[in-house]
């Protein structure tokens, strides 16, 4: 509750502000209704707090990128802190909330619902509308190009076999802390590895990581607070007030495509500059987030309880994933018409796991 009364008093402060110095800032009586509704804390102003700090920690990426990591290595190992902090943050508030089951229930939700709406939806709007191209336009392009093909693919398996690891640990239909354990130990053996490779890599070009990173990581930290106040309070508006649509029973399908929105964004920003190694290894790099990770520490402190919908949405990822490695490694492209099948995917799942 701190953190988000924090959050309702930094409105509510802006909001006394504006109406004391209205004057003086020459602002039209006319436009102080709409000032007001803006910063009057609530479902919307929380979600386009959420959507404005998701941005701002996306944006530094470009940043990131020019100081010491380079291509996919932004997608596999910076991008996943990024755009899955809000499905952690997700996790531990349920994982706070006590209620052993519904929470459990909640988080896979959310969890399968981002996993399968990165892998199918998210990449497929960009592949019909500019198809996604993982080949070098020339020649001085093909040694990058290529390190970042084979890192990709390298990625897709390894969301294949974190995907087929829950499935295995789930079969009983509870995943213990003994579960969380190993989920959580893939995870960190695959971001160590990922570390020294862009160690090598660093090595091998004579580069260093900049100290001006710093400044983006102390952004990272605010925009991460907002983040999780955002999140909080919508959790607790939709457990008080929720209805229909909004109620508490579709908080995990809910939060699964909300925190989808700045990934989908980013992968049209980068498929439209024609850096398709970035926009697929981004929505990968995502998805190790939450399978292992999310789920993984969940399960550490809390026994997740198996849906209904489970198999469905974990055979769904693992076809997904399978399909996309198959097109990268034999045609080095995402064409439109796999994208127009990868949608039809995603409408299975939607209608399998949660509408039938």
């Amino acid at each position: 509750m701190e953190i988000i009364t924090t959050l309702s008093e930094f409105y509510q402060r802006v909001l006394s502000l504006t109406e004391h110095y209205s004057g003086i800032l020459a602002i039209p009586d006319a436009l102080v209704p709409y000032i007001k509704v803006i910063l009057t804390p609530g479902p919307w102003q929380l979600i386009l707090c959420f959507l404005a700090a998701s941005f701002l920690m996306i944006t530094r990426l470009n940043a990131v990128e020019k100081n010491g990591f380079e291509g996919t290595i932004v997608g596999t190992l910076v991008m996943p802190y990024f755009s899955g902090f809000p499905n952690l943050c997700f996790a531990y508030l349920m994982a706070r909330s006590g209620s052993r089951i519904t929470s459990g229930h909640l988080v896979l939700e959310n969890c399968l619902v981002n996993n399968l709406t990165n892998l199918t939806l998210v990449l497929a709007i960009p592949a019909i509308f500019w198809g996604m191209n993982l080949l070098p336009k020339n020649q001085g392009e093909a040694r990058e190009t290529k390190i970042n093909y084979l890192s990709l693919l390298l990625s897709l398996l390894a969301l294949i076999f974190f995907t087929a690891a829950l499935w295995l640990v789930g079969r009983d239909g509870v995943i213990t802390a003994n579960d969380g354990w190993v989920l959580v130990g893939l995870f960190l053996f695959w971001q160590i590895f990922q570390i020294f490779d862009v160690l090598k890599t660093n090595a091998r070009n004579n580069r260093k990581i900049k100290k001006r990173i710093l400044i983006d990581l102390i952004l990272i930290g605010i925009c991460a607070w907002a983040v999780f106040s955002s999140i909080d309070g919508l959790v607790k508006w939709i457990t008080l007030h929720g209805k229909g649509l909004l109620a508490k029973e579709n908080l995990g399908i809910l939060s699964g495509f909300l925190m989808v929105l700045p990934n989908a964004f980013l992968a049209l920003y980068y498929a439209r500059i024609h850096r398709a190694d970035i926009a697929y290894s981004s929505q990968i790099g995502d998805c190790h987030i939450c399978i292992p990770l999310c789920l993984g520490l969940f399960a550490l402190f809390t026994p997740l309880e198996i849906p209904p919908s489970f198999e469905t949405a974990v055979f769904c990822i693992m076809g997904a994933g399978a399909g996309l490695f198959l097109l990268t490694a034999f045609l080095g492209t995402l064409p439109r018409w796999a994208g127009c099948t990868l949608v039809g995917l995603y409408g299975f799942f939607i209608y399998k796991g949660f509408i039938q």
